[in-house]
């Protein structure tokens, strides 16, 4: 064999021209194709630990941990208690909130989506909050006041994060308004709200109206979430 001068580790073993012999002919060069590297910021996780502990525990949606929050904190739901639950899809908080009130209290659900059947005393409706059909509905099947009104209400989002924040004023004033009719006295009242401009001046107003008003951000929200939850007490 012909060996080349110097070291050997760019030649591989190959043949002469005329196939006579052995010898070392310089190694193929390949060359590699640069891929680009992307670093990504924080990435929105669908099926994060709340949504598998969801599933596995047998509850409909993840949100129902950010009521498990509310509930550990400031105790609203008592047993033998009814509940109206306002943006009530896809049913979660009707099945946390019924575990504790248990089977003799009566809740109400509305929304605009179905809900599908969850327990004999919950009563499930599919309605829009700002039409007068639903107060309706409302007073049809539970003449007397709640002590408990829950809001896990939101609007479509659009991406532009003020729009959705004045959508989900309107929608809040709607469901406080709701509760000036429905809601007992020294009854508690759970907003969720997108934060902007207006939050400030929506508190202030709320304040007038309710004894009691605490801003609570659950552990479960979303980290890039803008959503905090409101507890009023009448």
């Amino acid at each position: 064999m012909i060996y080349p001068k110097g070291g050997f580790e760019d030649w591989i073993l190959g043949s002469s021209p005329r196939m006579t012999e052995k010898i070392l002919v310089p190694r193929p060069r390949m060359t590699m194709q640069k891929i680009p590297i992307v670093f990504m910021s924080k990435s929105y996780i669908p099926q994060d630990q709340y949504f598998k502990k969801a599933k596995t525990l047998g509850y409909r949606a993840r949100s129902v941990f950010k009521l498990e929050e509310i509930q550990n904190k400031f105790h609203i739901l008592k047993s033998g208690m009814d509940v109206l639950d306002l943006g009530a899809a896809p049913g979660s908080w009707l099945q946390y909130a019924s575990k504790i009130v248990g089977p003799k209290a009566k809740l109400i659900g509305l929304d605009l989506q179905k809900i599908e059947p969850i327990a004999k005393n919950i009563k499930t409706f599919v309605a829009d909050i700002l039409s007068p059909a639903a107060e309706n509905l409302i007073t049809k099947n539970h003449p007397t006041h709640f002590p408990l009104i829950l809001s896990d209400l939101a609007p479509s989002t659009s991406g532009t994060k003020e729009v959705d924040h004045l959508k989900s004023i309107e929608l809040n004033e709607r469901v406080v308004s709701l509760a000036e009719k429905f809601l007992a006295p020294h009854g508690n009242l759970v907003l969720k709200i997108f934060q902007g401009a207006d939050f400030d001046s929506f508190i202030k107003n709320l304040k007038r109206q309710f004894s009691r008003v605490t801003v609570f951000k659950p552990k479960a929200s979303r980290d890039r979430s803008f959503e905090v939850y409101v507890i009023a007490r009448k």
